[in-house]
């Protein structure tokens, strides 16, 4: 399934939900469209609901590294929520787990955007230990 794509906006936060793959191919160039066309308008405080994303594969990791590095460019920021397991397993074994604001919660994601608020992130490290051998 090809990547798609709705916007919501949330307290001012843009909010994209994608669903499908995000890929090498169509996938990554409409993500990439899509954060360039967010910038343009101004909104550069972004949350990526990866909820109903099936498939992450490396060219889908650089992708959402390049929408991190140019919305931080832009004086904003990039907060992902609702991970699946598969797909915080790959940011681990990539070593990305600390590049990037995880949420459990798209709620939380908002959140993060408002420092006076309590945010809980995703426990990255208690993944990271129950995936060690024992």
């Amino acid at each position: 399934m090809a990547l798609a794509i709705e916007h919501r906006t949330q307290e001012g936060i843009e909010i994209l939900d994608l669903r499908g793959r995000l890929t090498l191919g169509e996938e990554d160039l409409v993500l990439r469209d899509e954060i360039d066309k967010a910038i343009s308008a101004g909104h550069t405080r972004l949350v990526l609901d990866l909820g109903k994303v099936t498939d992450i594969d490396t060219t889908g990791l650089g992708t959402l590294l390049f929408a991190l590095a140019q919305l931080r460019n832009a004086g904003g920021g990039l907060a992902l929520a609702d991970l699946r397991l598969t797909h915080l397993k790959l940011l681990v074994l990539a070593k990305m787990e600390a590049v990037f604001e995880v949420f459990h919660q798209v709620q939380d994601a908002v959140n993060s955007f408002f420092p006076e608020r309590q945010i809980r992130h995703y426990d990255v490290l208690e993944f990271v230990e129950s995936m060690e051998p024992k």
